[in-house]
């Protein structure tokens, strides 16, 4: 679930205030230019401050003196090719965000996954999960609405270009401020209560980080899933894609569905213009044709 619209310093138009490292109109264009091609999230120029603030930090701890020095670093060294990517995608989210979702999943695919009859098998992806609130909120629902868990075969992959809030989704540790949005009883059930460092934390119980696994994934290269996947979460990521690369990528995850399998976008997102491999039956939800 990246994110460009944290809030940076202001930094002014560049024209006319001295800045701590040499960044030009050069280095915008290169640097946003590496980005949509690395990741695919498309950056206009009225986000160039954004880039400046995000990556200065990179800059500092390098010890450079300008962007250009840090594009040739960027150039040859995989590692700084990945932090560039963790700075550019602040992630943002949340357990139970846009809640219509996690209902739709109980209320609707649920049902139907118990009545099938033979071997049953649920597999759901999370696509851009950030810090794990979606897999890990996708995982209660299944432990609340599917009795007699382990036995069905049931699995959530959760992925994300990031691979520091990857760290964070996989050991579970969530401060206080970030339970909002969970009810006392759900707390109580799923997370166990632990100080770290004079401070409460609650870490995720085992029963629900079992059925999550998490993976460093590029929406932009191939997608090693083979199917089929039941229900795919890519909820707030392909915004700030334009509309070529949301078909490129659509045209990939769609032959991972059969017709009737779901798929839910951000509030902010659609298939308009973009597949005519899924229909709308509801708010930001789609059927697999």
């Amino acid at each position: 679930m990246a994110s460009l619209d944290s809030p940076v310093p202001a930094e002014g138009d560049g024209s006319s205030r001295v800045r701590e490292f040499a960044f030009d109109d050069e280095d915008f264009v290169a640097i946003s230019t590496w980005v949509k091609g690395a990741t695919g999230i498309h950056l206009p120029r009225q986000k160039r401050e954004l880039v400046y603030g995000r990556l200065a930090v990179r800059l500092r701890a390098l010890g450079l003196r300008s962007f250009r020095e840090y594009r040739q670093i960027v150039a040859t060294d995989p590692e700084e090719q990945g932090r560039l990517c963790n700075a550019i995608t602040t992630n943002l989210t949340s357990f139970f965000r846009e809640p219509h979702h996690f209902e739709h999943l109980r209320n609707q695919v649920l049902p139907a996954f118990l009545q099938k009859g033979g071997p049953r098998r649920l597999r759901i992806w999370s696509a851009g999960c950030a810090s794990g609130e979606e897999a890990y909120s996708i995982a209660m629902i299944l432990l609340e609405s599917l009795p007699g868990l382990p036995d069905p075969d049931v699995r959530i992959l959760a992925t994300d270009v990031d691979s520091d809030v990857l760290a964070t989704a996989a050991a579970g540790h969530y401060a206080a401020e970030r339970m909002k949005g969970l009810s006392d009883g759900r707390v109580r059930r799923f997370f166990t209560e632990v100080k770290e460092r004079g401070r409460a934390v609650h870490v995720v119980r085992p029963e629900l980080r079992r059925l999550v696994t998490f993976r460093q994934l590029n929406l932009m290269q191939s997608l090693p899933m083979s199917g089929p996947l039941d229900a795919i979460f890519c909820r707030n990521t392909v915004i700030y894609f334009d509309k070529n690369t949301q078909r490129e990528l659509f045209g990939r995850i769609a032959p991972l569905q059969r017709p009737g399998d779901l798929l839910y976008l951000g509030h902010s997102e659609s298939l308009l213009s973009v597949s005519n491999d899924y229909e709308s039956i509801g708010r930001t939800t789609y059927l697999r044709r």
